[in-house]
């Protein structure tokens, strides 16, 4: 049985929409693939700063539970062997031998300045138990610190020791921000002078620090496993919501500038 002519047009007709209307259908199926494609790859780059995220966070967790667990040693274990040792120095008595009596003098001096330098040392490293005073103070012990090590002409304008706002949680990060950067300048910077500005302006915490040291190649070093610390340093002020602009030239020093939301 023969098909009428309508029907073949029909079918003409039909196949012809069909072939037109396969491009559209393809190009609508291949959207919507790059579309859950991209999805997926957000969604994966999402999953992966999570993840680093929580084990930045871990690490941190660890180093704090390190730094107070040492702390605790220094106080109670090491300090109170120097007590001990200061009290057995004093219980000895040798009237007759005025050398004697000198050299124990100058040890239980030594001994006591050793015993004041621990629990600084102790004050520091516990730093949750610094931060409760404000992260100005914090701040303020650092620097003190960095005093006693000697060697630097420090120029200080800490505008944060009378705070009267304070974020427990990003104090403590601030505290180690600086304590790393010093750190870093000790270690690596052969500088002379060290200038370190903290203040509020805004409701953004400023914390800028210079140096007139060697200076490095900035990019460079963050690429390098050497640049572990600045890796740290990152890390902690992107688990904040900060910023951070370092700037180094060799042989003129670096300038880091750091603005935090605060509290």
């Amino acid at each position: 049985m023969q098909s009428s002519p309508t029907e073949n047009m029909s079918l003409i007709l039909l196949a012809s929409l069909v072939f037109l209307l396969m491009p559209f259908f393809l190009l609508i199926y291949i959207r919507s693939y790059n579309k859950h494609k991209k999805n997926h790859i957000v969604e994966k780059q999402h999953m992966q700063q999570r993840f680093e995220s929580e084990i930045l966070k871990t690490h941190i967790e660890v180093q704090e539970q390190t730094m107070q667990t040492i702390a605790t040693e220094l106080h109670d274990n090491i300090g109170q062997i120097l007590s001990l040792t200061t009290l057995t120095l004093n219980s000895i008595h040798i009237p007759e031998n005025e050398k004697v009596s000198a050299k124990i003098g100058n040890s239980l001096s030594l001994l006591n300045k050793s015993i004041k330098e621990i629990r600084e040392l102790a004050k520091i490293l516990h730093g949750e138990q610094i931060v409760e005073s404000g992260i100005g103070n914090a701040i303020d012990q650092e620097i003190n610190w960095l005093k006693r090590v000697g060697g630097y002409e420090l120029k200080i304008n800490n505008d944060l020791l009378d705070l009267k706002v304070s974020s427990p949680d990003k104090d403590l990060i601030i505290l180690r921000l600086l304590q790393e950067i010093i750190n870093n300048i000790i270690k690596h910077a052969q500088a002379t002078s060290i200038q370190i500005d903290a203040f509020i302006k805004n409701e953004i915490l400023l914390l800028i620090v210079k140096e007139n040291g060697i200076g490095f190649n900035y990019e460079e070093a963050k690429n390098k496993k050497a640049g572990m610390g600045l890796a740290s340093i990152h890390k902690r002020i992107e688990m904040i919501k900060g910023k951070i602009d370092v700037n180094s030239t060799f042989e003129k020093g670096t300038s880091i500038f750091i603005e935090i939301p605060y509290p």
